[in-house]
């Protein structure tokens, strides 16, 4: 049995599903929070979110590396560590940089570091010729204005250092660019705590699908599980509304994606330690990096790859945060593919009315869960604010989106927001 030191993690679905992995693995693991009031209030009324059920539970500013470092170098030597992991993405660094510290296994701190900050991930993938759409990194408003007119309305914004999408906008013009700075400009510290870096990325604006890559690396190989495919609305945002596993492509075109997110993690130096989620466009130029996210998919696209192939990513994580070989064999689970859908509220108000519970039991579904009425709801601007998700499978093909779509045009048409 390994004993694991988690630091900080999300309170959705990878900070459930990785509790999970621990345990089933025959582990147990020491959580260290800064907040543990944070895990208490995302439980639902009357539980224990499974996060609180760590060995130990040991507070500590986790927003400061400095103070962090000797002090869990003190928590190795009283408790002895077998591996170092987080899902939460501002934690990644941090994490890995308390791996290096404690000579446990895991990715190369600079390495998460770089793929943790988008204009960082940029410069590195265009020194090794992984293509990428072209863009601009600057802090002050004339010259993000001016580098806008380079490369050309419409282009994308983004926040070098949140993620889920937040603050990431289509803009098409000069007016709906500094719209969209003064929005980030209003948000200067993230959800954590941690004070966000000025500095704000300008791409241009990538024609065709995207999906994303679900990859292992262990032991300098980069494993590609599969590829994911995405629905996006909420313009002018880029919110992800539903995902398919595997993507409905020619084999040609996933393999295409998977060499580029390969080539991406190569390049990043992410070949060892890390379950990644490589976010591409496939425009008709080719594949194109949008961003590289080094832990495990969000939205349940983990339990969308387990249900369809049998591999688990959360268990593979544990794995490879320990040292060991991932277990990545895949077995017959009875379908073709698997699909989720989200149910993004486009106005603020009041949930009034939401009748999914009924879907539970119909034919093919996997998963439902939805808000309860009551709740006060926000239009969406990012994938932070959804309603609820419904899971369904296909045995024959590809037709999960397909199912999936229905069913929550049926939540849809009795939704009541005032």
């Amino acid at each position: 049995m390994a004993h694991l030191l988690m630091v900080e993690s999300w309170v959705g679905s990878m900070g459930r599903l990785l509790p999970r992995a621990v345990r089933e693995g025959g582990h147990e693991f020491t959580f260290l929070t800064r907040d543990p009031h944070h895990y208490l209030r995302e439980a639902p009324e009357g539980t224990a979110h499974p996060l609180l059920g760590a060995r130990n539970i040991v507070t500590a500013d986790t927003n400061d590396p400095t103070s962090l470092l000797p002090y869990a170098e003190k928590l190795h030597t009283a408790l002895g560590f077998d591996g170092v992991l987080t899902s939460c993405d501002y934690y990644l660094p941090v994490a890995a940089r308390v791996a290096e510290r404690l000579g446990l296994p895991g990715a190369p701190p600079e390495a998460v570091a770089a793929a943790c900050r988008k204009d960082v991930t940029r410069r590195v993938l265009a020194a090794a010729g992984v293509p990428g759409p072209r863009h601009a990194v600057h802090e002050e408003r004339h010259r993000l204005a001016a580098a806008a007119r380079e490369i050309g309305y419409p282009l994308v914004v983004k926040p070098v250092d949140l993620c889920a999408g937040m603050f990431v906008r289509r803009v098409d013009d000069e007016r709906q660019l500094h719209d969209a700075l003064d929005a980030l400009a209003g948000f200067p510290v993230n959800a954590r705590g941690q004070r966000r870096d000025p500095a704000v990325l300008l791409e241009e604006l990538l024609d065709g699908p995207e999906v994303s890559v679900e990859t292992v690396s262990s032991a300098g190989t980069v494993h590609v599980v599969g590829v994911t495919d995405k629905s996006l609305g909420g313009a002018p945002a880029f919110i992800e509304t539903g995902h398919m596993f595997p993507a409905d492509l020619p084999s040609a075109d996933a393999e295409a994606a998977g060499r580029t997110a390969r080539d991406a993690l190569t390049a990043l130096g992410l070949v060892d330690g890390v379950v990644a989620h490589t976010e591409i466009r496939l425009t008709a130029a080719g594949p194109r990096v949008v961003e590289v996210n080094p832990r495990p998919a969000g939205n349940r696209i983990t339990e969308l790859v387990r249900r369809v192939t049998g591999v688990d990513l959360a268990a593979a994580f544990v794995d490879v945060s320990l040292g060991r070989a991932p277990g990545l064999g895949r077995r017959e689970t009875g379908l073709r593919s698997a699909a989720i859908g989200f149910l993004v509220p486009e106005t603020s108000g009041t949930l009034r009315a939401l009748d999914g519970d009924r879907l539970r039991d119909a034919p093919g579904v996997l998963e439902a869960q939805w808000a309860e009425p009551g709740r006060a709801v926000r239009a969406a601007g990012s994938n932070n604010e959804y309603l609820g998700h419904v899971m369904a499978g296909d045995a024959e093909g590809p037709g999960a989106r397909a199912r999936v779509e229905a069913l929550l045009a049926e939540v849809r048409a009795g939704l009541v927001i005032r």
